[in-house]
């Protein structure tokens, strides 16, 4: 039973959500590195609650490094990262404990792990742990960025509100990437954007949640990149991505649309740029055998609905094992697509360096 992910780079994320703290263990990062401070807090930022759209509970989020840097570099020994945990309102939970909340993992949970599990605020399976995720992250893109690697997420929909679609043209690609990596609800449509949070505050006011789609890019990574079978680049992020709390499908390039469409259709062909391999449409997301083609890598996240809701619920007491009625309390998001994009960008960047470092050695994240 470990919490733990990646080859040549590892991560192991700990804590619960009302426990002293949470944190994440980043192993195989190399020595000499110096890492943006600035950076790591913005990204760290960009996942934090805000306004109405968002839960009322507040951390700091505050980064301690306990080892694995000296002098401002990495040493190359495992970087261990702490956030201590300090706006917690436990009471809320201890109410209702022995009820299993709706599509929670509340009743999972008691069943792997005995009953021994912390249940405040959804414990180990909370949402409070992409904190630390987020961290390990930024570490990991910015070293890809330095590279020329850019990874960039939008809210593309929020139920029957859909935003425009990425642009084929690689440089228009690399300013909208640049400008949505620094807003909280970064949509392509500006019009888009007031109506998706009027969408979710409306559903706030009725103690409702909203679930939703967001589309990712990742431009200017090598071909040949790719570990198959089971360390494709489609296995590793889907692994990764399917780790943040209410994530419930992920397709890549033109994913469950290729049912409406034939080979000749869909198939991308390749053309020559002077020295530059390339295909004329992106189907296949700049996946080809899960291996990179030079192509941008595109995939869209789904994110259910969030299941802690105000209305009244039917459920069951687990302790009496009896039907009961829940309605909960606490503080809850109704809506976590636009927080979740930045821990969207987290894990798509700890994949890639996990399966850069394999292609081309630990050493080569600290080239210039």
């Amino acid at each position: 039973m470990k919490s733990t992910i990646g080859e040549a780079i590892s991560i192991t994320l700990f804590g619960e959500s009302h426990g002293n703290g949470i944190g994440v263990l980043i192993d195989g990062l190399c020595p000499g590195i110096t890492l943006d401070m600035d950076y790591i807090n913005h990204q760290l930022t960009l996942r934090k609650p805000k306004g109405r759209i968002s839960t009322a509970r507040k951390e700091s989020d505050e980064m301690n490094i306990v080892s694995g840097y000296f002098d401002d570099h990495t040493t190359g020994t495992p970087l261990c990262i702490l956030m201590e945990n300090s706006n917690t309102r436990s009471k809320d939970y201890s109410k209702t404990k022995d009820l299993m909340r709706p599509s929670h993992a509340d009743y999972t949970a008691n069943m792997k792990y005995l009953g021994f599990q912390d249940y405040r605020g959804g414990g180990h399976f909370s949402g409070r742990l992409t904190a630390p995720l987020v961290a390990a992250g930024s570490i990991c893109n910015q070293i890809l960025k330095k590279k020329g690697i850019l990874i960039g997420s939008h809210l593309k929909q929020i139920n029957n509100l859909v935003d425009d679609s990425f642009s084929q043209d690689e440089k228009e690609l690399i300013q909208q990437i640049h400008e949505m990596n620094h807003a909280y609800f970064p949509v392509l449509n500006n019009k888009k954007q007031e109506e998706m949070i009027q969408l979710i505050e409306q559903h706030a006011n009725d103690g409702d949640s909203v679930g939703g789609i967001i589309e990712s890019t990742i431009i200017n990574l090598p071909a040949g990149v790719g570990e198959p079978f089971f360390h494709s680049i489609e296995s590793v992020l889907s692994q990764l991505i399917f780790s943040i709390p209410g994530v419930k499908g992920i397709e890549f390039g033109l994913g469950f649309d290729f049912v409406n469409h034939t080979g000749s259709e869909v198939n991308d062909t390749f053309y020559m740029d002077k020295e530059e391999v390339k295909t004329k449409t992106n189907n296949n997301g700049g996946i080809n055998g899960g291996i990179s083609n030079g192509m941008p890598i595109t995939l869209k996240t789904v994110l259910k609905p969030t299941a802690s809701i105000y209305k009244k619920q039917d459920t069951i007491n687990f302790k009496s094992k009896e039907d009961t009625v829940l309605q909960i309390e606490g503080r809850h998001d109704p809506a976590i697509v636009h927080r979740a994009r930045v821990v969207i960008d987290s894990v798509i960047a700890i994949g890639l360096l996990d399966l850069l470092t394999q292609r081309y050695g630990y050493l080569w994240m600290g080239e210039e």
